[in-house]
């Protein structure tokens, strides 16, 4: 078992703040883990930053299979919580519980599910199986259709009364923790106050009990990102640099150098062997 889990991170609401982070890959996974973070969470967000789609909707249960697959063999310490993508568990419960043991068997420790009070059924199945679950209220990219678009939510006395009965629900269900994600700070802190499980937010302010960014975005891989993002590096302009580097060197013949590769010492006996070699393949 993994150092941190459900428990430990329930515990760590009002004492600790809680640092969480996606991954998508094993070497990702690999470098969150060894820098200390307490979730890494292969979201459905890699529909957008792996896959280029333009929102989360055709993300598959497959593809979060795989990635969980790959994340879960390279962390040793983090909780992995893994994304149930659209159309997992909205339709039918049952395949809600199926999916989510798919995500399990994969190597997630815990599964995450948009929405909240209208699933506190499948929350309450779950977890009475052993499966922890993390809900997710605010601004639902599942539901962007629905809502208008990728929006700032709480605005209104009935999202904050909406906000409010999922966050109330998940805790009732047996939720672990609920993601809080581009909603008013003010209606962040209300909640987190409201509630006896953590609160992790996206662009919700500083009142939470815990903060989540996408990994590509706070390291700076793409140009645009979401704006409560801060960018903690500028990797993609790095990675540009680094390649045309390597390009212009490739053009003017300097790479490889001397270091980079071997060759026969003894000339002659180089050629000796190719010769033997070709009089071979001119025999066949």
């Amino acid at each position: 078992m993994r150092e941190i889990t459900p428990r430990r991170v329930i515990e760590m609401k009002g004492r600790e703040k809680i640092a969480m982070v996606t991954a998508y890959d094993y070497p990702s996974a690999l470098i969150a883990d060894k820098a200390g973070m307490d979730i890494i969470f292969i979201g459905d967000s890699l529909g957008m930053v792996v896959y280029g789609e333009e929102n989360t909707l055709n993300v598959s249960m497959e593809q979060m299979v795989f990635h969980t697959r790959a994340v879960a063999k390279a962390v040793k310490r983090a909780l992995v919580l893994a994304d149930m993508p659209f159309g997992s568990y909205e339709i039918d419960t049952d395949d809600g519980l199926r999916n989510a043991v798919k995500l399990i068997q994969a190597g997630a420790d815990a599964v995450k599910i948009e929405g909240g009070y209208d699933h506190r059924k499948l929350v309450r199945k779950l977890v009475r199986m052993g499966i922890p679950v993390m809900g997710h209220t605010g601004l639902t990219p599942q539901r962007y259709l629905r809502l208008g678009g990728y929006r700032l939510m709480g605005e209104t006395e009935e999202e904050i009364e909406e906000i409010l009965r999922d966050a109330k629900a998940l805790e009732k269900a047996g939720a672990f923790a609920v993601v809080l994600e581009f909603t008013l700070a003010d209606v962040a802190k209300l909640v987190t106050e409201e509630i006896s499980i953590p609160t992790i937010g996206i662009g919700s302010g500083p009142w939470v009990d815990g903060q989540v960014l996408v990994w590509h975005d706070l390291l700076g891989i793409y140009e645009e990102v979401p704006p409560f993002v801060k960018k903690y590096a500028d990797i993609g302009g790095m990675m540009r640099i680094a390649l045309e580097e390597y390009r212009e060197e490739v053009k003017g013949g300097s790479f490889p150098g001397k270091e980079h590769y071997w060759e026969f010492l003894d000339k002659d006996d180089f050629v000796r062997k190719a010769q033997k070699a070709l009089e071979r393949l001119e025999d066949d």
